[in-house]
Formats: structure tokens, sequence, C-alpha cells
């Protein structure tokens, strides 16, 4: 099993034990710290990046071109719409539809995928994988597991801060494909100057490298 899909199955372990933190349930019906998210519905959000792999992974291989990461956040529409755009009242009303069982069901099912894809990934060819929700392309598996880790880091961040407790620590490996990643889009975006002042020159550092 290579290394990438090691770091994204501790990584999920760490998002089913953030979802079953006490202060997530205790917080459920409450706002989170994403405008128009419940504290639920980000938790699903979360949660549902562990289960679109097992749902990828059960598919046949899709029949739509493979393309790469960087080609990949050129084509979603959630890169820079709106709060309001079609494609983000999607996202979150998903995530609010799949919170509606509650924390105790939701931890349940990301429990269930882990453990099948603790399996699968181990055995499962580096073959294209497609989620629907993006569009009529796919990515390899490894690359499908690269972008999974990056909502997992970046929404456990949002779902912990939401509720007032730490955020979790990552395994290196996947703290350095996350930021690695981030940054190309960063660089993508802002151009290398602004990601290099940002990095290195607080008196020159642009007011954001956000890489969306």
């Amino acid at each position: 099993m290579t290394g990438i899909r090691d770091d994204f199955l501790i990584t999920a372990r760490s998002a089913a034990n953030l979802l079953r933190e006490p202060a997530v349930a205790a917080a459920w019906s409450e706002p989170s710290a994403l405008p128009e998210f419940s504290v639920g519905g980000l938790a699903a959000h979360l949660a549902y990046q562990v289960l679109a792999v097992r749902q990828a992974l059960a598919e046949p291989p899709p029949q739509e071109q493979t393309i790469t990461l960087l080609e990949h956040y050129g084509r979603v529409e959630w890169v820079g719409a709106d709060l309001d755009d079609e494609i983000n009242v999607r996202i979150r009303n998903g995530g609010e539809e799949l919170a509606a069982e509650g924390p105790a069901a939701l931890a349940a099912h990301v429990d269930s995928a882990i453990k099948e894809l603790t399996d699968g990934l181990a055995s499962a060819a580096e073959r294209p994988v497609r989620v629907p929700l993006w569009g009529p392309w796919s990515l390899t598996l490894d690359d499908l597991l690269i972008t999974r880790m990056m909502e997992i880091a970046v929404h456990s961040d949002d779902l912990a801060v939401s509720v007032g407790i730490a955020t979790p620590a990552f395994p290196q490996g996947a703290v350095e494909t996350v930021i690695d990643l981030l940054s190309r889009l960063a660089v993508r975006r802002h151009g290398p100057t602004a990601v290099l002042r940002a990095l290195s020159r607080a008196e020159r550092a642009p007011a954001t490298i956000a890489a969306f």
C-alpha cells in the first residue's frame, strides 16, 4: 500500500474520532464556522470525504478522461463560486441531509467505510475513479485520496473551531501532501512571487495567498 493510502486512512480515522467528540454532538444544530452550514451539516460534509472514496471504489472504472490534480481544480465549479451559487447550495444541502440521522449514525457510517477501505485500499489497483458531483472526468485513485486528505484537513479545522476544541494533528506525510497541493494551487492563483513573499518576507507579503 502506498504512503498516500496509509496517510489517507490515518487521516480518515482522525476525522472519525472528531465526529465522536461530545462537543460536536452538543452543537449539532448550531451554526458552524462556515456560513450557512450547521455544525451537523459541516460534520456530515467532513464525513462525506471518507464515504465518497468507498463509493468511488465500488463503481466500475469510469470511461471519462483521467486528468491531473491541477486540471481537476481548474474545472470544479465550487472554486471561486459565491456562497449562494448552485454548486455551494447543493454541497450544503447534501451535508444537511446526511446529518439528519444524527451524530451517532453518521460516525457509524464513517467507521464502516474506514473498515472496508482498510482492506480495499491495500488491494486496489492504481486505477481511475470518479465522483459524479465533480463533472465528466476522473482522477487516479491516489490523486482522489490527495483531494480527500485536503478536504479532511481543512474541514476538520473548520469543525474543531466551530465547537471550540483543538484541531486534530495529522501524520507528517499527510501534512506535507496537503500543503504541497495547497501551495501549488496558491501559486497558480496568485503567482510565484506572491507566494514567495508570503512565506519569506513579512514586510512584502500580500494580503492573502489562499488557494481558493
